[in-house]
């Protein structure tokens, strides 16, 4: 049976293959490991459907492929319901529109590229099995379509999003699909250090360049006083540690000041569809966590945050941040966040712009405590201080209700104190 690229998480459309678990002829049982593959969400191993022997390794290491593309072929007498992976449930019909399927050529074959090289070349009228492929087993790459382009119309360039019908789409669709223009070459001097990008890397460069041509951004900061955030926790953090197993940080407190806001302004909690024009309301609260890993940066997500308390924020934060850090994390541990909060403040931020997570509709980031003299009333004191970042898409909502919500999760934080319980 053929083994295809599973569905590694929401809006993923191809995954890169890391690394293979097993050569040709070894044996496989249900479930075990094949292979590591890496999208920009997670690094996951795809294990095998069925009992048998693995035949043939058609995606090598290092090489991209849509979601549904084989990556390999297993002997086996058991044949399953469904060709996808154990465990991997294909996305809903609904959830995305399907991949723009390139011509078939006279061999019946079509050609081997991306998702984003189908949809360009749809765009711009071109018929891709006519392309010449310079990529590894014939892949047709971006670069094949923009000469192929500039070699059928001198000075041509791939459209930033040419209709394929005569009504004219939306500004924000248009936006949706706005591919990325390309990059001129860049000289190399011998001094110089050429570092290719792991595929992590290439994943999430391409994710944010992704989101900053999908949300317009705006950001909005404030000032917390959590000096009463910091006596109760310095009052707490010792018992709590001792029966809890986990240390307490301020990062839970942060993100329960969040939820609390979210309930308040639940458009924050939401995506914007571009392709039906419209808002989508997301009832359960799943918090995502910017983790960084060697690699780069993942979100794994709290899931219903909204029904823990402050003890089991910290345990499943310390749970999902060590298995980040571990490579442990599933896909359920990445899927389905609706809101995200940074901590750059960990490594001594003071202020930032964070870019949005798509499709949520907005991030925050808690910077730096510092302690520094602020006026209390008509004297000067030392207070423990704050800031606050938050990027939205101005899509969803207005700087009025963004700052209404980060006033809440202010009134939130500074009005705890040594004596408050704790939820």
């Amino acid at each position: 049976m053929l083994v295809k690229m599973p569905q590694l998480g929401e809006s993923v459309v191809e995954g890169t293959i890391n690394r293979w678990l097993k050569a040709p002829g070894d044996q496989v049982t249900k479930y075990e490991p094949l292979v590591e593959v890496t999208t920009d969400k997670v690094n996951a191993e795809v294990p095998s459907p069925v009992d048998g022997t693995l035949k043939t390794i058609i995606a090598q290491d290092g090489q991209t492929l849509a979601v549904g593309e084989v990556i390999c072929e297993i002997d086996s007498q058991e044949q399953p319901v469904e060709s996808e992976p154990a465990g991997e449930t294909p996305p809903p019909v609904a959830a995305a529109p399907a991949p723009v399927q390139p011509a078939v050529a006279a061999s019946g074959i079509q050609p081997r590229t991306s998702p984003l090289v189908r949809r360009l070349a749809k765009e711009a009228g071109v018929d891709l099995t006519q392309v010449r492929a310079s990529g590894p087993d014939g892949r047709i790459t971006r670069d094949d379509l923009e000469a192929h382009l500039k070699a059928s119309v001198p000075g041509a360039t791939p459209p930033a999003a040419a209709p394929t019908s005569p009504a004219a789409p939306s500004p924000a669709a248009v936006a949706e699909r706005a591919p990325v223009p390309p990059l001129k070459p860049m000289a190399v001097s011998g001094a110089d250090t050429a570092i290719d990008l792991t595929p992590m890397r290439r994943a999430i460069a391409e994710h944010m360049v992704r989101t900053k041509a999908t949300s317009p951004h705006a950001t909005a900061w404030f000032e917390v006083d959590v000096s009463g955030v910091a006596s109760l926790r310095q009052k707490i953090r010792t018992d709590f540690e001792r029966r809890e197993g986990v240390p307490l940080t301020f990062l839970p407190f942060v993100i329960q000041a969040a939820v609390v806001g979210l309930k308040s302004f639940p458009i924050l909690n939401s995506s914007f569809d571009g392709e039906h024009q419209r808002i989508i309301l997301r009832r359960a609260i799943h918090i995502g966590v910017a983790v960084a890993i060697p690699d780069g940066l993942i979100v794994p997500v709290i899931h219903h945050a909204d029904r823990l308390s402050l003890s089991g924020l910290a345990k499943t934060l310390q749970d999902l941040i060590e298995r980040a850090r571990s490579g442990r994390l599933t896909l359920d541990d990445i899927q389905g966040g609706t809101f995200t909060v940074n901590n750059p403040g960990s490594y001594g931020s003071m202020l930032s712009t964070p870019l949005i997570n798509q499709p949520q509709a907005a991030i925050l980031s808690m910077e730096k405590i510092v302690k520094r003299p602020v006026v209390v009333g008509d004297a000067i004191a030392i207070r423990s201080m704050m800031n606050l970042s938050m990027s939205f898409d101005h899509r969803v909502l207005d700087g009025a209700v963004a700052n209404q919500y980060l006033a809440q999760v202010k009134e939130a934080l500074e009005g705890l104190g040594p004596d408050s319980p704790i939820s």
